[in-house]
């Protein structure tokens, strides 16, 4: 290696990193989900992927928040479950219970504005599948071929 080679990471610090500082935000919703819940005046903010792998989120809120959505743990969160790879919890949209399944990986954004403490985390782009169409089987002379049933009715 040259000295104008930047050396590489082969342990991963970065990701390490991330998955340390993850660990604030579970550490967090433990002492949300405790019986005294959040102390005086804080609340929590907590950014996620939608889309991203493991997410589990109602329909009409993926199609509301298609790519990321942000939601707001203050007084009224029922059901926090707090696990150690992933959180769950039933907040209300639109006067309308939800549940929801977030992994740690999935977060983007942690913030307690009250603390004034705040994280970021990457998180990469989670790729949208579109399945493709199954093309119609052809004969030889390009017409659609037609299978006939009596090859399968018993005698």
């Amino acid at each position: 290696m040259s000295q104008d080679e930047a050396p590489t990471d082969l342990m991963g610090y970065a990701e390490m990193a991330q998955d340390a500082l993850r660990g604030v935000v579970k550490s967090a919703l433990k002492r949300a989900a405790s019986p005294e819940g959040l102390p005086g005046e804080h609340h929590l903010y907590i950014s996620f992927r939608t889309r991203a792998p493991g997410v589990s989120i109602p329909a009409d809120l993926l199609a509301r928040y298609p790519d990321e959505i942000t939601i707001v743990m203050q007084h009224q969160y029922r059901d926090l479950a707090p696990g150690e790879t992933f959180f769950s919890v039933t907040l209300t949209f639109g006067g309308q219970p939800k549940h929801l399944s977030v992994p740690y990986a999935a977060v983007t954004r942690f913030a307690d504005p009250y603390a004034q403490f705040g994280l970021e985390f990457h998180v990469p782009d989670a790729p949208i599948v579109v399945a493709e169409p199954e093309p119609e089987t052809e004969s030889d002379d390009g017409a659609p071929k037609i299978v006939s049933l009596d090859q399968f009715r018993k005698k």
